[in-house]
């Protein structure tokens, strides 16, 4: 089974250099390139947007967590307070996808790919409008989009995972017809849901990629 996560972590002041987050991050290089080559996950993509860090990765077993894969940069992230205690990672629900991975030779890549990460904000007042439609046209399942795209929800803000060259795809593999709820999305007025002033007016905004690997990059 591959488990598909997404986290956002707070740097401390004293990491918020370049310098010492590439320290951090080259400490815990080995740790997360084990992790792939012994099975444990197939993918992992951290970026950085200011003193925020977003964290994609998919996991083949269920206890792997991000201290799992960052042990040294996650004693440097400021606590989020989680149900289970305070912990440096806070978990980011998935609402938005255009697949679901069912095994790995379905999921797996083929070739070299740009890994991107992107980030929005939404107006307080319009995040469960914007949660209500995205979970909607996933729950319908025929809206194509890049199979390894998804979208998670921490507080009000989005952070958006996707890969280059894209591969178009669909929940219902045997599509009978066009997606009515991506028209009704369309007809709420999706710009009234995002907050320009911090993402741009482009909704979405591209972050920085401080690492990322997977198992593609095994092969020579």
């Amino acid at each position: 089974m591959i488990i598909r996560r997404h986290y956002r972590g707070c740097l401390k002041d004293s990491v918020f250099t370049e310098k010492e987050l590439e320290r951090l991050l080259k400490a815990d290089e080995k740790k997360i390139k084990d992790a792939v080559k012994k099975g444990r996950c197939l993918t992992v993509a951290l970026y950085r947007y200011q003193e925020m860090l977003f964290l994609y990765y998919e996991a083949l077993e269920e206890e792997l967590v991000p201290d799992c894969l960052f042990p040294a940069l996650s004693k440097q992230l400021e606590l989020w307070p989680e149900k289970e205690g305070k912990k440096p990672w806070a978990f980011m629900y998935p609402i938005y996808y255009h697949a679901i991975p069912e095994t790995e030779e379905e999921w797996e890549r083929h070739g070299r790919k740009i890994r991107r990460g992107r980030i929005a904000y939404l107006l307080p007042d319009k995040l469960f409008s914007y949660t209500y439609y995205h979970e909607a046209i996933v729950e319908e399942g025929l809206l194509e989009g890049d199979q390894y795209q998804s979208i998670a929800l921490h507080e009000n803000v989005l952070f958006s995972y996707f890969e280059e060259p894209k591969i178009m795809t669909h929940i219902r593999k045997d599509k009978t017809g066009e997606s009515k709820v991506i028209k009704d999305w369309l007809a709420v007025d999706p710009e009234s849901h995002f907050d320009h002033t911090l993402s741009g007016e482009g909704n979405f905004l591209f972050i920085k990629e401080v690492f990322s690997f997977g198992k593609e990059d095994l092969i020579k």
